[in-house]
């Protein structure tokens, strides 16, 4: 493949790129808006300024543009990589003590946070009324488990943590207190800031987790 060939198909692998963000920027802002069944493929089509048949073409279909769109708002960009090996969490594994792999930990969880929160009702409310929506997330909250399970076993080895404390405990209170019914609760029912979240949260876990 010559040179003039490569710029060709990378500047059309580019503008792919670029139709498939705006479709999902589009869809995530009239899902939220409207909700998930309230809003036609047109609708999205028309606010991403690409014709219906792109949608589908890209997508297949309406429910994988929205799985697609929330794995792209969990990890903050289109890359395929897991949320395992991903730099902020492999940063939060690879802290010295516990009390810097807690605070590393709060602060990547509420960047993503943040980033979702405004999804979880609409999804919800999806998956309550569409059982194929439903159906996209099989494993339910079993990956998000097996985040906080990966760090509960960096931070049990981890000098500072509380003495006596297990792995699978430390889990369990980061999988409850870094979720987003929690965040939601605290910053969108009663109005607290994402900062104060974050201080509130921190220094609950380091109360429970650090000696």
């Amino acid at each position: 493949m010559g040179v003039v060939d490569v710029k060709r198909v990378n500047k059309r692998a580019e503008k792919a790129g670029e139709t498939r963000r705006r479709i999902i920027d589009a869809a995530r802002d009239l899902f939220i808006e409207r909700g998930y069944g309230a809003t036609p493929l047109q609708d999205v089509a028309d606010r991403a300024g690409v014709a219906v048949q792109t949608i589908y073409f890209v997508f297949g279909n309406k429910r994988t543009l929205l799985k697609e769109l929330v794995d792209v708002t969990i990890a903050g960009d289109d890359e395929p990589i897991a949320t395992l090996e991903r730099p902020w969490f492999r940063e939060v594994v690879a802290a010295e003590t516990a009390d810097a792999q807690l605070r590393a930990h709060v602060r990547g969880t509420r960047t993503v946070l943040e980033r979702v929160a405004p999804l979880v009702r609409m999804v919800d409310t999806a998956a309550a009324t569409d059982a194929d929506v439903a159906a996209l997330w099989p494993e339910g909250e079993r990956p998000r488990y097996e985040v906080h399970e990966a760090a509960a076993k960096a931070l049990v080895t981890k000098p500072g943590i509380a003495p006596g404390v297990t792995a699978e405990r430390v889990a369990d209170i980061l999988f409850a207190l870094l979720s987003g019914e929690m965040f939601l609760l605290l910053v969108d029912v009663r109005g607290w800031s994402p900062e104060e979240w974050e201080r509130w949260t921190l220094d609950t876990l380091r109360a429970q987790l650090c000696a």
